[in-house]
């Protein structure tokens, strides 16, 4: 029986269910799953059940970044080796050490300028992006192009990781709260380390903790403007997360503006915000009393027809 012939609802929720194929079976029953449905019946699955069903890259399309970080796709991604000279790759089992070549070469020289100018002893690199990019099942709403990737603020351990370490290590956090970092933990090599990755022309953003933003303000002499780029957000309170901009032979890839803070740096207004409150209520739980009566409806989940059209081909490619 021909692939054609099986019921498309038969395809479809065979589709959702390859997470538990072996990793090669997984991959090409995907692709020919995908490739069989109409148009119409492909851009209505979840984007992130299919993205994450891709266990290889699209290996055959030539390498590409395709849409906007927290909307795309992309084609011919690389895979960072999980082992360098100064970096591990963790938590191996979320297959999320794939990037656009330029992603690569881009962390392969941060671990080498960190280690030999910094007196960073290797990096500790989290996730990067799927092979294949596109929305992620958790974790983060960027990372989608292949443009993207956290390091952790704790230093690569002299000794290599086995596989359950990897899974199984737990991150520094370098901050007592929100407002406050912890002296106990911070040192100048975490500072010269963000300072680096800040400095190298092909990276738009370096997102921390607003914490980690003032102390590099209070940190930083002579040529400030590197801390432009330095963003202050949520949840980058052990790690840091290097954003590229968007690379040569990428048409349908959508950098975004260029921050141009009022003071050159960040460090005044804008990081003054980041120190509220104001910032945080949008992400954490109102008191008891404040609590909606009626329960919040999830947002339906983002379908293959939200991303750009070219990722149609990039996710049934073989």
């Amino acid at each position: 029986m021909t692939i054609t012939m099986i019921p498309r609802v038969l395809i479809a929720a065979a589709l959702l269910l390859a997470p538990c194929l072996p990793a090669a079976a997984q991959s090409a029953t995907d692709a020919r799953a995908l490739a069989a449905l109409s148009d119409k019946e492909l851009m209505k699955l979840p984007a992130k059940k299919v993205f994450s069903a891709q266990v290889t890259p699209a290996a055959s399309m030539k390498s590409r970044a395709i849409g906007f970080y927290a909307r795309g796709c992309m084609s011919g991604g690389k895979a960072l080796p999980v082992d360098g000279p100064a970096w591990q790759v963790i938590r191996l089992s979320r297959n999320r050490y794939w990037g656009q070549p330029q992603l690569v070469e881009l962390l392969e020289k941060l671990a080498a300028d960190a280690r030999e100018k910094d007196g960073w002893n290797g990096l500790l690199v989290g996730d990067m992006s799927q092979p294949r990019g596109g929305p992620m099942p958790s974790g983060h709403a960027s990372h989608q192009v292949g443009l993207d990737a956290d390091i952790w603020l704790t230093p690569m351990p002299e000794a290599r990781l086995d596989g359950k370490a990897r899974e199984d290590i737990k991150p520094t956090v370098v901050v007592k709260d929100r407002k406050s970092i912890d002296p106990s933990v911070w040192t100048d090599a975490h500072a010269r380390l963000i300072r680096r990755a800040a400095s190298y022309p092909e990276v738009a953003r370096i997102f921390v903790h607003p914490p980690i933003k003032k102390e590099l303000c209070k940190w930083a002499k002579g040529d400030r403007s590197w801390l432009a780029k330095v963003r202050p957000y949520y949840g980058h309170n052990y790690h840091f997360h290097i954003r590229m901009r968007c690379p040569e032979g990428s048409p349908s890839c959508k950098n975004q503006p260029e921050p141009r803070p009022k003071d050159g740096t960040g460090c005044g207004e804008e990081l003054a915000y980041w120190l509220g409150d104001a910032p945080w209520r949008r992400i954490e739980k109102p008191p008891p009393s404040k609590k909606p009566t009626k329960p919040v409806k999830p947002a339906p989940p983002l379908t293959l027809s939200a991303l750009p059209a070219e990722c149609r081909a990039v996710v049934t490619a073989e």
